[in-house]
């Protein structure tokens, strides 16, 4: 395909914080294999002074409008797509407003604070007939691709009985400003929401192989030492499940008090392991597959800038086609991922204000 005959998103962009700036500077990257072209059509943020600052520096070969309000880009004729990159407890709010407006979205994960939430998001976009997708990126990549391919079809390490996967982010709660973003439980801070949602997701990807499977869950969480205990949230989640039927199993962890080293992700099977290594359990970067007899293969993917764009270009490539959903990334998985965070907050006496 040329230029021109590749499917084009405008882009609104609400939030301006790290997450964005990422995303935004993805989207503007010149790619000899893009399969999209993207256009940052409009910025919405507190400020006008903050809007113009985000826009010049993360996609300054682009002219989008910027207003000091979220409503702004909701309303904008020019804008195809709202990309939410604002703190997760305001996803709920900010998707029901694009969705109203009849704009498609694309939501960071967690996509929301809970299931219900996430069912009543899903629901007013159905209504509305618009796109909906939570931007769980780390799908999207080519090795993530290549990783599934040789576990579930080409069988490479046989039948699969474990998977570890773990997600350790040094960002203690301790001594930091209360009111951050990582550190306030109003502003949706806490291990689980924050980085375990990769881990459960790795162990999603390689055992939630059969339609309608729940998997048995056990959790325990460390919580941080806020004074009032209901400010505390967890700096550190251990999870297990477990899934009889296929006599497999799952740990996942996730922590504010320790980087994970190199390799995250372990896959046990029959007939040999797959470790995942990368830079963070969110953005993968190599596989090795070691055989029973130990012999190693390693498969590097490099990925240049940081690799949004592979969700982007699906959601272009998904409205191209008219789909209101992503086949990689569907709304009944995001629910059963936020169904899976219930239990484990629940089970661990957490509970986020809705």
């Amino acid at each position: 395909m040329t230029a021109k005959e590749l499917p084009s998103l405008r882009w609104g962009v609400i939030g301006c914080g790290l997450i964005s700036t990422w995303f935004v500077s993805d989207l503007v990257l010149s790619r000899s294999d893009a399969a999209a072209n993207h256009t940052i059509a409009a910025v919405g943020s507190s400020s006008l002074g903050k809007g113009n600052k985000f826009a010049s520096e993360n996609c300054p070969s682009q002219s989008p409008a910027v207003y000091d309000s979220y409503a702004g880009v909701y309303n904008d004729p020019n804008v195809d797509i709202v990309y939410i990159g604002t703190p997760h407890p305001l996803h709920h709010k900010n998707v029901l407003d694009a969705v109203a407006a009849g704009k498609h979205v694309l939501c960071e994960k967690p996509m929301a604070m809970n299931a219900q939430q996430g069912q009543e998001m899903a629901e007013a976009a159905r209504e509305k007939g618009v796109f909906l997708m939570e931007a769980m990126w780390t799908r999207f990549f080519p090795i993530t691709k290549e990783l599934q391919r040789l576990v579930h079809e080409e069988k490479t390490i046989g039948d699969v009985a474990a998977v570890w996967a773990d997600f350790g982010i040094y960002m203690p709660t301790k001594g930091r400003n209360p009111a951050s973003r990582t550190v306030s439980k109003k502003l949706g801070a806490g291990a689980l929401l924050d980085v375990g949602i990769y881990s459960l997701t790795w162990a999603s990807l390689l055992l939630d192989t059969v339609p309608g499977t729940t998997p048995d869950i056990s959790a325990n969480m460390i919580f941080s030492d806020h004074e009032q205990p209901d400010d505390r949230v967890d700096e550190q989640t251990a999870i297990v499940l477990r899934y009889p039927e296929q006599r497999a199993q799952a740990i996942c962890t996730a922590s504010l008090l320790y980087k994970t080293s190199e390799i995250f992700a372990r896959i046990q099977g029959s007939k040999g392991t797959i470790s995942v290594g990368g830079v963070a359990a969110s953005k993968p970067g190599f596989l090795v597959v070691t055989a029973k007899d130990g012999v190693e293969r390693k498969m590097e993917f490099p990925v240049e800038g940081k690799g949004f764009y592979y969700e982007a270009d699906a959601v272009a490539r998904d409205l191209q086609a008219g789909r209101l959903e992503n086949a990689t990334c569907p709304l009944h998985t995001t629910q059963n991922m936020l169904s899976r965070m219930d239990s484990i907050m629940a089970s661990c006496g957490l509970s986020y204000q809705s």
